[in-house]
């Protein structure tokens, strides 16, 4: 009602109609945990395509199970993953130690590739102080560039001053919004700036107008440009170059000085050097000049400025007019890892990749560090998590599971962490259960894990290996399995089996072990999901069952696709009843929420997803006061029952054949 009433007439109110529609979750985004060649180490990141893995971890590796898993489901029809590496034991990150002086410095900023291995060897940092605050002595810009990936980030503004919101540490190190590269660390009580990257020339002669003067008849520049590496990288020794030639328009800013003189400095060194480059960039005064020098197959470069030779009383000495001889020469770049004494630099430490694959305690990780399985807390949704190095095979002999893992203890680590997000665990045979006994045994006394929300499939499979000119190679069936997953929820809907002649695996060309009928007969009924070869069909999924499928167990959850459903009712129900609480806990509210459940489940019907040829047949929403009675009120709790008629798989078409007898005469 209109809270006051004045005048005669008609008053107009909106009510709200109490719907809330419910829109179901995705039921196939896959999480993989395991070692990548490169990437953020124990930070879930997501994918979209295996382009993305490219970018983000390197690509193919052939000691990177998870690299192949990656690429099998996205092949198969994945469309969204995330991925958590985890280094090797015993990689290290690469380090630097930046000085807030070229010569005789302090250290005041310690930088860490957050990547363990030798690819934070190639990563580097630079320093300026463009537009930095004058009020604040302290502040600088720094940008972070990874070579290989062409990755640039930038933090402008941040400060040494740790009082201030934008220190450095907490600018770079946030976790959210920070630094995907590096982490860094201000060294001292009240650190200085780093020394600015680059040579750094002082202030030129400039009037009120800010036109740069006394460089009308400045005729000659000489320049040095030395390599950190002037045994394996060329290194100009000296140029002269003419700074202002017969035709060349007197520059009239501090800018035009810079785009002149990185014209005749590229001029000159690149016809020694052709891909040789040196960029020249106002000061953050705007009077002065910075220099940065690149030049290949050196890691860094050093542009030093000397006082040239007039050549004659009427030609002045353009390193004295531009103050770049007086600069301050540093080194273009600081770059992680490498073990080479540069300007600014105190010390290095280069990355490693380390020795062995990560263990099983790696793998599984810590919570309260958020490493291995438990990166996978900073992600909102997932639904399937594969883990190939659980059962990856030993390096040195491939028919054998590595000693440093331990399936078992990974997968029930796994099995307990997915449990509470309502996830699924997709489970691999070990490398040595290669026929039908010893995947009897596994499943049966081997296999320590049981739960509803996991599915184990045997055997192993064989696909082309394109780091090896396409030679077949043995592979875990977790990644090609959860991208049938996806595929058969994109086409069909969770409800459906990922099996049948429908779950084809692609690119798959063999199997460790190739089944027959009666050999499937002896695993199905272990609740083991085989995988078989069939002509015309090919490579498909030949079983739908979870790990307390076994029909000796006689679980209401033996099937994936119930189980599946379940969870996805479970989860998309969590989701979207979050606007009932703190709402008046009586009819209406009840009415409410039975009629926004109900529609959702409606909708799950018209698709097929339950049994049943009437809506009372295949679900039901109740929520009132036999659910919920005084008692429950006085507690603050609601009660919502929510029933359904799962569909199971056809596992067994049975055919019967009658012969009809011929017509007898009457």
């Amino acid at each position: 009602m209109p809270a006051t009433l004045t005048y005669p007439g008609v008053y107009i109110e909106e009510i709200p109609s109490g719907v809330h529609t419910i829109t179901g979750v995705a039921t196939s985004i896959a999480a993989f945990v395991g070692y990548t060649r490169c990437g953020l180490d124990n930070r879930a990141k997501r994918i979209l395509s295996f382009a993305d893995f490219e970018r983000a971890f390197g690509g193919l590796a052939a000691d990177s199970e998870l690299s192949y898993a990656v690429q099998q489901f996205f092949t198969n029809g994945g469309t969204t993953a995330y991925v958590v590496r985890v280094p090797k034991d015993g990689a290290k990150a690469a380090t630097v130690t930046v000085q807030d002086k070229v010569s005789a410095g302090a250290d005041v900023l310690q930088i860490t590739a957050l990547s363990t291995g030798i690819n934070g060897n190639n990563l580097y940092v630079d320093v300026d102080y463009d537009a930095a605050p004058n009020t604040d002595p302290k502040a600088f810009n720094l940008t972070i560039t990874d070579p290989i990936s062409g990755t640039v980030e930038t933090f402008d503004k941040v400060t040494m001053d740790k009082t201030k919101s934008n220190f450095v540490e907490a600018v770079v190190n946030d976790d959210d919004n920070g630094s995907k590269l590096i982490s860094v660390k201000a060294i001292g009580a009240t650190p200085n700036r780093p020394a600015q990257t680059g040579t750094v020339g002082g202030d030129m002669a400039l009037d009120s107008d800010g036109k740069p003067t006394g460089i009308a008849n400045t005729k000659n520049l000489s320049i040095k440009i030395t390599s950190d590496q002037p045994t394996t990288a060329p290194t100009i020794t000296s140029v002269s170059v003419p700074f202002l030639a017969k035709n060349d328009p007197v520059p009239t800013s501090v800018l035009g000085v810079c785009r002149l003189l990185e014209r005749k400095i590229n001029g000159a060194i690149q016809a020694a050097i052709p891909t040789a480059s040196v960029s020249c960039i106002p000061t953050d005064s705007g009077k002065g000049i910075r220099v940065v020098a690149n030049i290949p197959n050196a890691t860094d470069a050093v542009v030093t400025f000397a006082a040239g030779t007039p050549v004659n009383a009427n030609n002045g000495d353009a390193d004295a007019a531009l103050k770049l001889s007086t600069g301050a020469a540093n080194a273009s770049h600081y770059w992680l890892g490498t073990t080479r004494n540069i300007k600014a630099v105190s010390a290095h430490a280069q990355g490693g990749d380390g020795t062995t694959l990560p263990t099983s305690t790696q793998l599984i990780g810590e919570p309260s560090k958020f490493t291995g399985i438990y990166a996978l807390d900073k992600v909102d949704l997932f639904n399937i998590l594969c883990i190939p190095d659980g059962t990856r095979s030993d390096p040195s002999n491939p028919t054998q599971l590595d000693s440093n893992v331990d399936p078992n203890a990974i997968f029930s680590a796994a099995v307990a962490y997915c449990k509470p997000r309502r996830a699924f665990v997709l489970i691999d045979a070990p490398p040595n259960v290669k026929d039908v006994d010893t995947a009897t045994d596994w499943k049966s006394s081997g296999l320590k894990v049981r739960d509803e929300n996991a599915a184990a499939y045997f055997p192993r499979l064989r696909l082309p290996d394109p780091l090896n000119n396409m030679q077949l190679r043995t592979f875990a069936p977790c990644g090609v399995i959860a991208g049938v997953y996806a595929r058969t929820d994109a086409t069909r809907g969770v409800w459906k089996a990922p099996a049948g002649t429908e779950a084809g695996l692609a690119g798959v060309q063999g199997m460790v072990y190739k089944l027959t009928d009666a050999e499937n007969g002896v695993l199905n009924p272990l609740g083991l999901n085989c995988l078989r070869i069939f002509p015309l069909y090919g490579a498909v999924s030949w079983g739908a069952r979870t790990l307390v499928g076994a029909d000796a167990e006689a679980s209401e959850r033996k099937y994936i696709s119930v189980q599946r459903m379940a969870l996805f009712l479970e989860e998309t129900l969590y989701r979207n009843t979050k606007w009932v609480v703190f709402q008046l806990n009586d009819e209406p509210l009840w009415s409410q929420i039975r009629l926004n459940i109900g529609a959702f489940m409606q909708d799950l019907f018209r698709q097929g997803a339950f049994q049943g040829k009437t809506p009372q047949e295949a679900y039901f929403v109740k929520c009132d006061s036999e659910t919920t009675t005084q008692s429950d009120i006085d507690h603050g709790i609601v009660n919502i029952l929510v029933g359904f008629a799962p569909l199971k798989p056809a596992e067994f078409v049975i055919i019967k054949i009658q012969q009809i007898a011929g017509q007898l005469a009457t």
